[in-house]
């Protein structure tokens, strides 16, 4: 009797869980795009390389032609693909689990996430269009950071806990300066595939 009322239990908690946030996010997804993003680091770090540059610095990037474009394609190529990751695990771990991938939970979790990274990029674009290169990948893991926080009531706790982690990277590198790449490589990269093999092995 009390093995089937405590089975009731766990089914009625699943069940609101499931109501309530958002539990088709996979590890992967955070593997994936980790990947990603230490591949686009590595690129970036031998362009740098390449034109005889140790850090990000305002005036030697506006000084590098085409450097500048180089990496801002780098890292729109590297948001795409860490993208199509999510929503390529996301919908496969969805039908896995044969839940519903599209409701009204999945809208209130993308505007969540929407408008802080859409503040985020035009708030990037104004710093490179004023040549602050320096301030612009610690920008991005702010926003990014807020974003994951704002978005985390509507899933995983993790999330959260991963947003609260690239915010405190951000606000470290914008004192200190020129180290953006590798606070870049180590919040979208590194935090990403510890976050998401922790995901994989706590959810999956």
């Amino acid at each position: 009797m009390d093995t089937k009322y405590q089975e009731d239990i766990a089914h009625i908690h699943a069940m609101m869980e499931r109501s309530s946030r958002f539990i088709s996010l996979s590890g992967l997804s955070g593997i994936g795009a980790g990947s990603v993003a230490l591949i686009a680091s590595g690129l970036a770090y031998y362009w740098l390389q390449e034109q005889g540059l140790a850090l990000l610095k305002d005036r030697e990037l506006a000084e590098a032609t085409g450097l500048t474009g180089k990496l801002a394609l780098t890292g729109l190529l590297a948001l795409a693909a860490a993208l199509f990751c999510g929503v390529f695990f996301t919908l496969r771990k969805s039908r896995k689990q044969q839940q519903p991938v599209w409701n009204s939970l999945t809208r209130r979790l993308l505007r969540s996430l929407v408008l802080p990274l859409a503040a985020g990029e035009l708030f990037c674009i104004a710093l490179m269009a004023h040549h602050h290169f320096v301030l612009v990948a610690p920008a991005t893991l702010v926003f990014y950071g807020l974003a994951l926080v704002n978005a985390g009531k509507y899933t995983f706790r993790d999330i959260e806990y991963l947003g609260v982690a690239e915010l405190v990277l951000g606000l470290a590198a914008m004192f200190l300066t020129g180290y953006g790449l590798l606070f870049w490589a180590a919040g979208f990269g590194l935090l990403h595939i510890i976050y998401g093999a922790r995901m994989h092995i706590k959810y999956h």
